[in-house]
């Protein structure tokens, strides 16, 4: 029996069937809402698919690419998930049914930057994307292309090619973006109330039209068996050989035609049609004009709507001669030839696959090969065929099949499907026979194996707690069907929870600080370092009596040990009850101690690193100054990746009636970075209060870094203002340009002439320019962590910066502004810091 409030309940469960559920959630909200608007919503979500579904078929018609595929934005925008599919697979890219939309993507990359992103080959995707490798490591092309209108981005569009040198052809990635233009037009449409665009319900696989086959022709018939009489269509009496005005409209004429032999077969098949009221269903051959027979095949039925005592049988009449000699030819082979669905299904076997594979046709058609023949369940051969598939290009590999030895396989690929060849082959040289074994209990299939490579390679790339959570989320639960996640980490001998997901809001407050050794499965399992697998309800309510249970079906109670000493606990929940395999115990437990390693490393990295950045926000201004016809404001941000500290800072020093703005940048990352940062940022204020211009603080400044030898370079930009006469003198250093926008909205980066970098030359000028400024201007400076993104040159990330500096909306103050640009500019994944100076004008 189940207690849904019973107290002593562990992490992991959910309330029971009387627990409110919350407001305005679920099937209850829908049931809540009116009517008009449920049906709103129901057209808008019918057209919002035709739209996806005319965009994939689209791309697959004049892009010349086999796959396509269409990526929404989440609700709360923090992810894209798969909504349409065609030519591709669904199983084989489910590691990527959801992706961050801050992740290290393509997909992702396109969606952040608005830019198109194409990927030549294997080479270029590890290069570019090593993630996308790991979990899809076959050689193919993909452009990406963002999906959106009037500046609202709603997702991205995406093709596959097969590799080749040249890449995705560019007349393929224009078409590409004007199928995406067009989508996003049409979801423009439905952005409306109770129109979400936002994705919901499962992906849509979009079939493919079907490849050609030789052609088949179809007549039809009405036969008055009481009479005799017989009415055919044209088609009908050609297939029978009748010429123009040949046929009278009697049985006996078509009689005539049909080979002797098959008479009485016809004959009977149509009575028992008429009495039983089965279905006609009769091969016969017909005698052609040089007197050869050729097959047809006939169907027919009794009318429903004639109530004549059945007399008639209506039907039609198919030339089975193209598809009859097609499948002869293949069954006169002595190789086997057999073809896989998308899906790799087996569709197709010729009657020599039998012996090869040691398996009847029965056996094979509707399965895929490696889940029913047991020498076939290495992942390897999946991954042979999902190989062929996603790069569409032939494959060969041999396989042992014991005890009969080696066979060859051959593998061709199009959009619809492979067609594959098996014959009997030499064992390659110093291979063993092939011993039998027996069939293993379980397997892990190639999915799998990527979504843990993925978490492997997510967490090698984790720095932080929450890096390393996040990570965890995104890819255990996909990889394994879970719907509930949890993670506890141990802090004075108490469980701690740092993430969860599956869970109603607030439902594992009652677990905060449990006690490693509380009566809790998430809590004996780190006692014990053993893992917990509960297989069904019954298993985990026998051994928990009294214990709490949620309405999930089975749990993975996971303990997090790292170097001998417990950092935690991982909870993973399943709606329904299952079996753990030998082999998902197994990866479920080294999966464990590769989160608790991770995880632990990071909690050292958050200790040092939140010390770390205490000393250099020390190193910056705490508060900026104020001076009369000018408004400032300032924002840091830390990189997000990397396990040191920067040397970005900024500064605002008041001069008399002039202000002079800096802005500069310390090359690399660490404490040495940032001890620099904190002598120039010295050295230029005291330059600058003693009254030098601009070229002359950044000259002295250059020289004293060579003086202090650091063995680092440093990039500054210097602006002296005065107010009063609207002047500004501009002095860089090897820095990016300072971007204007002027009184009337237009904006331009000032790209003004400049010196080396600071701690090149000692012998180095800076030239000054001159620039008057109006009432209502904004001058930008900022450090390159703001522009910098890997998909993106750093040219166009500046003219990204101009472009969002342009876009402000009316009565937009500093500080909005400020806040608007990191958020609509900076990239989610910046490795460098930011520092971001603003100034406002009158």
């Amino acid at each position: 029996m189940r207690h849904p409030h019973a107290t002593g309940g562990a992490p992991g469960a959910r309330p029971g069937p009387d627990r409110p559920r919350e407001p305005g959630s679920g099937a209850e909200a829908d049931r809540s809402a009116p009517r008009s608007v449920q049906d709103t919503v129901g057209r808008a979500d019918h057209r919002r698919d035709e739209l996806f579904a005319e965009a994939v078929r689209r791309v697959l018609g004049t892009t010349g690419a086999y796959g396509a595929l269409v990526y929404l934005r989440s609700r709360d925008r923090r992810s894209l998930v798969l909504r349409t599919v065609a030519g591709v697979p669904l199983a084989v890219i489910s590691p990527f049914r959801r992706v961050p939309a801050a992740g290290p993507m393509p997909v992702a990359a396109c969606f952040r930057t608005g830019h198109v992103i194409t990927l030549t080959d294997t080479e270029d995707t590890m290069r570019r994307f090593p993630q996308l490798a790991v979990g899809m490591p076959y050689d193919f092309a993909s452009a990406c292309v963002p999906v959106a209108h009037g500046g609202e981005r709603f997702g991205v569009l995406s093709g596959l090619w097969p590799a080749s040198d040249e890449g995705v052809p560019e007349s393929a990635v224009r078409r590409l973006t004007e199928v995406a233009d067009r989508l996003g037009a049409g979801l423009a449409g439905l952005a409306e109330p109770a129109q979400a665009v936002e994705p919901g319900g499962e992906v849509a696989v979009v079939e493919l039209p079907p490849p050609a086959v030789p052609a088949t022709r179809v007549g039809l018939f009405d036969w008055d068996v009481a009479t005799g009489a017989l009415a055919a269509d044209e088609r009908f009496q050609e297939i029978f050989g009748f010429g123009p005005g040949e046929f009278d409209g009697t049985v006996a004429a078509l009689n005539r035609r049909v080979a002797p032999g098959d008479l009485p077969e016809f004959r009977a098949a149509a009575r028992i049609a008429l009495e039983r009221g089965e279905v006609l269903a009769a091969r016969v051959r017909v005698l052609g004009p040089d007197g050869r027979p050729y097959p047809v095949e006939l169907w027919a039925r009794v009318p429903v709507a004639i109530s004549d005592g059945r007399t008639h049988l209506v039907g039609a009449v198919l030339d089975a001669r193209a598809l009859t000699a097609a499948a002869a030819a293949v069954e006169r082979l002595h190789e086997g030839v057999f073809s896989l669905d998308p899906d790799g299904r087996i569709s197709y076997a010729n009657h020599a696959v039998e012996p090869l594979l040691g398996a009847r046709r029965e056996e094979l058609i509707g399965h895929q090969p490696w889940e029913v023949l047991p020498w076939l369940a290495d992942p390897f051969y999946e991954n042979r065929y999902r190989a062929t598939l996603l790069s569409q290009q032939p494959t060969a590999f041999l396989a042992a099949r014991p005890p009969a030895g080696w066979l060859a396989f051959s593998l061709y690929p199009d959009a619809h499907g492979v067609t594959g060849r098996v014959f009997a082959a030499e064992a390659p040289p110093g291979a063993a026979e092939p011993s039998v074994t027996p069939p293993p209990a379980a397997r892990t299939g190639v999915g799998d194996t990527h979504h843990l490579l993925q978490l492997a390679s997510a967490l090698t790339e984790a720095v932080t707690v929450r890096d390393v959570c996040r990570a965890v989320a995104e890819e255990i639960l996909p990889a394994f069907g879970g719907q509930e996640l949890a993670i506890y980490a141990v802090r004075e001998q108490r469980l701690h929870l740092l993430l969860q997901t599956g869970y109603p809001d607030g439902f594992l407050d009652a677990f905060e600080g449990l006690p490693t050794d509380a009566r809790v499965p998430g809590s004996e399992t780190l006692s014990t370092g053993t893992p917990i697998f509960f297989e069904s309800v019954r298993e985990l309510a026998a051994t928990y009596p009294g214990l709490a249970l949620d309405e999930m079906g089975a749990w993975a109670f996971l303990p997090l040990i790292a170097s001998g000493r417990p950092v935690g606990s991982c909870i993973l929940g399943f709606d329904l009850p299952r079996s753990f395999t030998v082999e998902e115990r197994g990866l479920l437990t080294a999966l464990g101690g590769f989160i608790a390693q991770a995880l632990e490393r990071a909690r050292l990295y958050d200790a040092e690193f939140t010390l770390a950045r205490g000393l250099q926000q020390a190193l910056l201004p705490h508060r900026l100054p104020e001076a009369p016809g000018i408004r400032i404001t300032a924002r840091y941000l830390p990189g997000t990746q990397g396990m040191e500290i920067g040397g970005d800072w900024y500064d605002a020093i008041v001069t008399g009636p002039d202000v002079t703005l800096v802005i500069g940048d310390v090359e690399g990352h660490s404490v040495g970075a940032a001890a620099t940062m904190g002598q120039l940022r010295s050295a230029v204020r005291a330059f600058a209060t003693g009254g030098d211009p601009p070229d002359e603080v950044l000259a002295r400044t250059n020289r004293l870094l060579l003086d202090l030898d650091p063995g680092l370079l440093a990039s500054c930009c210097l602006v002296r203002l005065t107010p009063a006469v609207g002047l500004a003198r501009i002095a860089r250093a090897g820095h990016l340009p300072p971007v204007l926008r002027h009184p009337g909205g237009r904006t331009e980066a000032l790209y003004v002439a400049g010196g080396p970098l600071l701690g090149v030359d000692e012998r180095a000028d800076y030239p000054v320019s001159d620039l008057r400024l109006g009432h209502g201007a904004v001058l930008a400076l900022y450090t390159d962590g703001l522009v910098e993104d890997p998909a993106v040159a750093i040219d166009q990330g500046v003219e990204r910066l101009r472009a969002a500096l342009a876009r402000a909306p009316a009565g937009e103050g500093l500080e909005q502004a400020a806040e608007r640009l990191l958020r609509e500019v900076g990239s989610t994944r910046r490795v460098d810091d930011v520092a971001l100076l603003l100034t406002a004008f009158g």
